[in-house]
């Protein structure tokens, strides 16, 4: 179910400059990065790319949300990472992305571990609004 505005606790703003080649920032000066295509797509490379930002921003909420469930299951999450793989690529209408998620969970056994994931996955706001939109496998 979709939160209303009343219901929004933080927002966050941030400005593009020349789209995929220029300058992102945050109102609060918090993040400002020049962007660049990757060399991958025909750019310089020099700068971050907003795939780069979506992996990182995804990456977080999702150990955000791993953490979470941890705790409600009382399951050891200390050591934990979570890798946020998010490609681009060309398809019908232009381009599109998919994204492999993959957490390491040294302090639980492989089922333990998968279980917190799949039920993060439910839960991670990230997870939420991309569910439908576009491929995301947990690996």
């Amino acid at each position: 179910m979709p939160i209303q505005q009343s219901d929004v606790l933080y927002t966050a703003v941030a400005t593009a400059e020349n789209g995929r080649d220029g300058r992102v920032a945050t109102d609060d000066g918090k993040l400002d990065v020049v962007v660049n295509p990757p060399k991958e797509m025909g750019g310089s490379g020099a700068g971050t790319n907003p795939e780069q930002l979506f992996a990182a921003g995804y990456s977080a909420c999702f150990q955000g949300a791993l953490a979470v469930v941890a705790r409600q299951e009382g399951a050891d999450l200390s050591g934990s990472t979570v890798t946020a793989k998010v490609g681009i690529g060309k398809n019908d209408d232009g381009f599109g992305l998919i994204v492999e998620i993959s957490a390491d969970v040294p302090n639980a056994d492989e089922s333990t571990a998968r279980a917190l994931v799949e039920k993060a996955h439910q839960v991670c706001p990230y997870s939420k609004a991309t569910r439908g939109n576009i491929t995301v496998t947990l690996a």
